[in-house]
């Protein structure tokens, strides 16, 4: 988890989402990414599927039985998906995710016995460091400018939802 701490931690540089995934096969790291949304403009570009990507082409294999992601944050319902489609043994996550997490908070994906795969969960590992990592990230993010008077909500287009 230190390792997908670390990865998570360069996300922010290119103003990406704090979360990092390293994916292990025997104990031994076949790939490492970070969120890279914003970076690629890429909206499939979460740190769980590059590093699923990346472990499939140094395996040579898109089934992944015999691997365990570790993540700093609860996967979402696409990235979930792409475990169980990846056939994922494991996967380790840090911080719960509760308006996103798919691998148990808001859904279970990873134990919904309607799929054709089951991926063992292991969740909390490191969470208190994880959260802290997303939650100076986002403060940072919401910081209003101080000009004495609150943020105007907006709609589709930036209209004005005040009036």
């Amino acid at each position: 988890m230190r390792l997908a701490l670390a990865e998570a931690a360069l996300a922010p540089g290119h103003g990406d989402v704090p979360v990092g995934a390293v994916a292990l096969v025997g104990g031994e790291v076949v790939a490492r990414r970070h969120n890279e949304r914003e970076r690629a403009q890429d909206p499939l570009a979460h740190a769980e599927v590059l590093a699923l990507g990346d472990a499939a082409g140094a395996l040579g294999t898109w089934r992944l039985d015999a691997l365990t992601l570790v993540v700093s944050l609860e996967p979402c319902p696409m990235c979930a998906g792409a475990l169980v489609a990846a056939r994922v043994a494991r996967v380790v996550f840090g911080a719960a995710d509760p308006k996103a997490g798919a691998c148990g908070s808001l859904y279970n994906l990873c134990a919904d016995p309607r799929l054709n795969h089951a991926v063992d969960v292991t969740h909390g590992v490191l969470a208190d460091e994880a959260g802290a990592l997303l939650t100076a990230f986002f403060a940072g993010r919401r910081r209003p400018a101080r000009t004495g008077r609150p943020a105007r909500a907006t709609g589709p287009r930036g209209s004005d939802l005040t009036r």
